[in-house]
This record gives C-alpha cells, structure tokens and sequence, in this order.
C-alpha cells in the first residue's frame, strides 16, 4: 500500500495557516436516496428522497454534516457494502435534468484498460462510483464505455503510459504526476466499464484529494464504437470535501482544499457547477457512495 503522499508535494503544498475556519461554507442541498432511518450513520432531513438504495446511509443537506461522521480508512480493501440497486437512479426517472455538459478533458488522461475496482492496492477513503447513461428520452443507453480517471490522496495522478492507446501523447507527465516515482510507474484511479441494460457502470476506488486550483473532482469519458460521445467531470459539494478532508485520516494532514467551488476560483466549472455535484451517501461500512446520472443527445 503507498505511502507516498506522507511527504510534502512542491506545487500541491497547502498554504500556509489554510484550515477550516478559514474556509465559508455554504449551505448545498444534495439529492440522493437515504435508507431507513434506523440503519443511518446521521438524520438526513430530506425525507422525500427516502428510497431502497441497497446500501445504509444517509444523504442531506450540508447542515446534515457534522464532525461526528467517522469514514474508513484503508481503501477499498475495507469496502463491505454491497453496491445498491438500480433504484438509486429514480430521481431520474422524470426526465428533468439537462443534458450534461462538456467539460475540458485536462491534461492528465491516458487510456488503460477495464477495471471494476480501479485503486490498485492505493490507500484513501473508499468509494463505490456509481454512474448511469441514459439518452435525451430519459431511456438508458447500454453498450457504451465509460471511463473514469482521478488523482490520489496527495492529489497527484498515476503516469505509467505504457500500452495507452494514444501513447500517452497528451499527457503532461510533470504536472500530473509532479514526478513522482511510484506514479510514474502506475496506473491507479483510472479504468473503463462497458454500460449495462440499465446503463449502469459501478468503479471501486477512493475519494481523491486536491491540487492547487481545482477543487476536488472526477473526469470521465463517455465512447461508443470507438467514437467519443462526451467528455466532461463531476466534483463534491464544499461541505463534503471539507468534513472528509479535516476528519479522515488520510486527508487530514493536507487539509481543506485551496479552490473551494464557493470560491468561484476553480479553473473548469468557476461559478457554474450545480449541475456537475455529485449525490452522495455515507454507507453503513464508513465508505463513500457518490453516483450521478449522465445524460446524452
């Protein structure tokens, strides 16, 4: 298991007396589904979203988190909830949402292979990844791949290009993986899953950190036949990146992050990110659920 994000990184030092109080955070209401309330680690007050998830928790408000929530540790070795049933996606179901937007597909992608849990042994707060396709009609989309890439616990990205597809031409390997030794020999936080019937993809990896000017997000990468369909990144709400980030142990050291989404300072979504939140729960293991519904033309 690495170790490698226990000494200082140069450009993702955190700044000096950065800490929680000196962070505003606002209020983001959060759609998802909870469980019944007897087998929630926190009270949700959002009751209308109360569902059949296949996994215990509870999603809310940010007035619902508080310092009393305790998260795994040790990856995804620690993952004991199962991954919860197609229901999570019945928010859905009313065909409102909007077609999701092209975000910019950064400089640190490069192609690996098909993975269902995609840390590679990498230490961090485990996370189930649930992700489904469905077409402008609300219908999901089946056959297609969808690939996922995020950094690490420090907030670097794995570096070990052998065997891209592209070669690895557009990746910047000094920026992405700040040199790093162990990243550029890996390939950890990255994988593609082929949609289901309920076009569905489920990853198993670990909730990301941060690096400067970004605040904490996952890129994906939707293709079809071979043809790219969208490329695009979802990120957390302020007040879940701050609760992991000052309570989990392994993000703690570093802190909350240097761009908050309230900021309006993030390079890619600057003030324009509602659409690109992920819903979220804390399941019974401590682990993180975060799933969003994807929408193509």
């Amino acid at each position: 298991m690495s170790h490698h994000n226990k000494r200082p990184l140069s450009r993702r030092t955190v700044l000096t007396g950065l800490g929680a109080a000196a962070v505003t955070l606002p209020f983001w209401t959060l759609s998802g589904c909870s469980s019944d309330s007897s087998d929630t680690t926190v009270t949700s007050t959002d009751s209308s979203n109360s569902g059949s998830t296949g996994s215990t928790g509870s999603t809310g408000t940010s007035s619902d988190l508080d310092l009393s929530y305790s998260w795994a540790s040790g990856g995804t070795s620690a993952l004991t909830a199962n991954f919860p049933d197609d229901s999570l996606f019945d928010s859905a179901s009313a065909c409102a949402l909007a077609l999701t937007g092209t975000l910019t597909q950064g400089p640190c992608y490069f192609s690996v292979g098909s993975l269902d849990d995609i840390s590679e042994g990498q230490e961090g707060l485990p996370m189930q990844l649930c992700l489904q396709v469905i077409d402008s009609d609300c219908n999901p989309v089946s056959g297609l791949e969808v690939e996922v890439w995020h950094c690490d616990v420090a907030g670097i990205y794995s570096g070990d290009t052998s065997g891209a597809d592209d070669g690895g031409q557009q990746f910047n390997s000094a920026f992405c993986t700040d040199n790093d030794r162990e990243a550029l020999q890996s390939k950890w936080f990255r994988g593609y899953q082929v949609t289901d019937s309920s076009g569905r993809v489920n990853f198993k990896s670990c909730f990301p950190s941060w690096y400067s000017s970004r605040t904490i997000h996952i890129h994906f990468k939707i293709t079809s036949n071979g043809n790219q369909e969208l490329v695009s990144q979802f990120c957390f709400p302020d007040a879940l990146t701050a609760n992991i980030c000052t309570t989990q142990s392994d993000y703690a050291s570093r802190g909350i992050q240097d761009t908050t989404l309230a900021s309006g300072r993030d390079t890619v979504y600057g003030n324009d990110y509602d659409d690109y939140l992920f819903e979220w729960q804390q399941n019974e293991d401590g682990s993180l659920l975060a799933f969003k519904t994807i929408q193509i033309s």
